[in-house]
């Protein structure tokens, strides 16, 4: 068996915001919550490859991973996968963006397996992914909306 998850969320601002801000991975830990920081490892062409590192969970256990990242501003996706997989067989992400009533939506599609001796099962990791997926969009929604509020005044401001 294999687990997989879509969440979407749609973001009202403009794309090149959105854009920008989810795809500014040393920022990240300032857009998700559960990130302490992300180390770029290497760059080449489009692709970068970078450390993850979350903060400490409700054991005190912090996770830490590899993965590389894609993204095609063209076709408004970006590829993800993890390279030190820990837990999972494998755990791949689709990102895409799609302008929709309201702005824009984003959307994350993750496929993965957990490997036979993982503590939890690809069933428990669905619901857990799912469920952090959620609060995690709803978060960068409300930053991205922010800032846009803010250019928006900003912008006002400066035509005066």
């Amino acid at each position: 068996m294999a687990g997989h998850t879509e969440n979407s969320i749609t973001i009202d601002a403009p794309f090149d915001l959105v854009w920008e801000m989810t795809n500014d991975l040393e920022n990240w830990p300032r857009l998700f919550s559960e990130y302490a920081s992300v180390d770029i490892l290497s760059r080449e062409g489009d692709t970068t490859t970078f450390r993850l590192t979350m903060h400490p969970d409700e054991n005190g256990k912090v996770w830490s991973w590899v993965s590389e990242r894609t993204p095609d501003r063209r076709k408004r996706i970006v590829r993800a996968r993890r390279v030190e997989t820990g837990p999972f067989a494998h755990m791949d992400i689709l990102w895409e963006y799609e302008e929709v009533p309201g702005g824009i939506e984003m959307r994350w599609t993750q496929d993965f397996a957990m490997k036979p001796d993982a503590p939890v099962d690809d069933e428990w990791m669905t619901d857990n992914i799912n469920r952090n997926s959620r609060t995690q969009m709803a978060l960068i929604r409300d930053r991205i909306e922010q800032a846009a509020r803010e250019n928006e005044t900003a912008s006002v401001a400066s035509s005066r």
